[in-house]
């Protein structure tokens, strides 16, 4: 059954999922009976986790400060994103990794209305809520709304820009630089980027 745009408004984007405790038991399952037919090896299973649970959102933040204190590594970043993170020892796996900056007047919003497209060799795994049906929809008919709900209630004059990822194209937010944090080091900067400042849903603070 469908969900009308009133009912899908009236759901909360939230940290979690529902029917998450149900596809791992699934996905346990499966994988027990691929080990024991002997289709899958153990070893293979630690290769694949770790290759997937390398990515951390710290690396993101990594960009992230180093924009912040390096203008002309920015301006590259924001050129080419894959480019400027190779610089950094990252490789993008994806095909296009797209940097948006957020100013004083703008302020950008990830969504991938199609599935989970999500910079996932550079973050990690994305969280549930960017995966689930409410956000997906919601993000892109009523971002304030959505945004309220992380609590941000940004000014009437900030405009709300929605980027909708796919399987060509990631995208990354570049978050405002907190005030107050001209004397700090690079390393301690990273440190205050979080994952949600980077998907759009969170700014940064200097505490």
């Amino acid at each position: 059954m469908t969900s009308t745009p009133a009912e899908m408004s009236a759901i909360p984007v939230i940290e979690g999922y529902d029917g998450a405790d149900y596809y791992a038991l699934m996905t346990r399952a499966l994988h027990q009976i691929l080990l024991e037919e002997g289709l899958l090896a153990p070893e293979e299973t630690d290769k694949v986790i770790a290759a997937l649970e390398a990515p951390r959102p710290e690396w993101g933040a990594r960009l992230v400060a180093r924009a912040w204190v390096d203008p002309a590594f920015k301006a590259r970043l924001l050129a080419d994103g894959a480019s400027a993170a190779a610089e950094l020892g990252f490789t993008i796996k994806e095909a296009q990794l797209v940097v948006v900056e957020n100013t004083d007047d703008l302020h950008n919003l990830i969504v991938c209305t199609l599935c989970s497209c999500y910079p996932r060799s550079l973050l990690g795994q994305p969280p549930w809520w960017y995966i689930s049906k409410s956000y997906r929809a919601r993000a892109v008919r009523e971002p304030r709304a959505v945004l309220e709900e992380f609590g941000m209630a940004l000014p009437e004059n900030v405009h709300v820009r929605v980027h909708d990822s796919n399987a060509d194209m990631r995208y990354l937010v570049l978050p405002r630089r907190p005030a107050g944090t001209e004397d700090a080091r690079e390393e301690d900067l990273a440190r205050l980027v979080t994952r949600d400042s980077m998907i759009g849903t969170a700014q940064v603070s200097a505490s």
